[in-house]
Formats: C-alpha cells, sequence, structure tokens
C-alpha cells in the first residue's frame, strides 16, 4: 500500500476558515469554534500516520472535527435530565442531626405555561417560514430543523455546499429578524 503524504504545514492556510465556520454553525461560540478547529489539527497531527489518502486532507479533517463537536455535546449533555440530589444537615432541636434529601425541580418537567409557550414559540416559527422563498425554507428545514447533513442536501438539491451555506445563513439572518418582530 503506498504512503500518502499530506502537509500539517499548510492545514492552517487551507482549512482553518472552512473548519472554523463549519464549526461556528454547529455550536454558535467563537472562542468553542476556535478551541475546536485546534483540537482537531492536534488530533490530525497525531493521527497522520493513520491517514490512508481514501479522501482529501480536508474531508478526514473534518470527520475529526466531526468526532471532536459530538465529543464536546456527549460531555455537556452527560448529566441533562438528572435531578439534582442535595443533603442538608438538619440542626433544629427535634431532628437534631438528621440528614434529609432535598430534590432540585427537575428543569425538563413541563408544566402547562411552558407547553403553552412551546407551541406559541412552534407557531412563530412556522409562521416566520413561510414568509421565506421557497428554496431558503426547504434547505432550512432540511438542515436545522431535519438535521440532515451538508452533503445529502447538496446532492438531492444539486447545489454546492457554498451556495447551501448561503442560503442557510440568509434563511437565519431573515428568521432572527421575523422572530424578533413576531416572537420576544
Amino acid at each position: 500500500m503506498p504512503k500518502h503524504l499530506i502537509d500539517p504545514n499548510k492545514w492552517i492556510d487551507l482549512y482553518s476558515d472552512y473548519l472554523f465556520n463549519y464549526t461556528i454553525s454547529r455550536v454558535n461560540d467563537r472562542d468553542l469554534s476556535k478551541d475546536l478547529v485546534q483540537d482537531t489539527f492536534f488530533a490530525g497531527l497525531k493521527s497522520m500516520k493513520n491517514f490512508k489518502g481514501e479522501a482529501s486532507e480536508r474531508t478526514w479533517l473534518i470527520s475529526i472535527l466531526k468526532r471532536k463537536i459530538i465529543d464536546y455535546y456527549r460531555k455537556i449533555n452527560s448529566n441533562k435530565g438528572k435531578a439534582e440530589v442535595r443533603m442538608s444537615y438538619n440542626s433544629d432541636v427535634e431532628t437534631e442531626g438528621d440528614w434529609l434529601e432535598e430534590r432540585v425541580a427537575d428543569p425538563f418537567d413541563k408544566n402547562a405555561e411552558s407547553v403553552i409557550e412551546n407551541e406559541e414559540l412552534g407557531d412563530a416559527i412556522y409562521s416566520c417560514l413561510d414568509k421565506l422563498p421557497a428554496k431558503q425554507a426547504t434547505i432550512f428545514k432540511m438542515k436545522t430543523i431535519e438535521g440532515i447533513d451538508t452533503e445529502t442536501i447538496c446532492n438531492e438539491l444539486n447545489i454546492t455546499a457554498s451556495n447551501l451555506w448561503v442560503i442557510i445563513h440568509r434563511a437565519r439572518t431573515t428568521m432572527a429578524s421575523c422572530m424578533e418582530k413576531n416572537w420576544f
């Protein structure tokens, strides 16, 4: 099997902007995006010997970055949905020295008010979606709501990734403006 050469000295010039834009659209935090891209380059350096040349350098780096993003979300969501349990020391006279377990309210427990609010939010989102041009609305739904990956959308709609991101950016900008007027 031939040894495939990659040149990490060119990664920053060739791929950093693309990887950053890819990341910022998924985590919506500039500093975190920079850290994840940096972690991707470090992981790429550490695993250069595993590069087989079956994909381009950029595709290989994106696959590393995707794993970094997934790891990030796994880490921050690992305790999601678990109610916190605290112990407090009871110091009143009758029960002196007893430890009491206190349950903190579950933030994922929906009450009627939050259900109504979520329905209203959903209505506002779909109302704003209806105001988008058809192609923008379709792409926004596919990418943001249905979570379909970029390559699938591009193949299905016969557009380039660059075109997709321009359309997504325009749709998000329009949606944000519309939501500000109709929801906030």
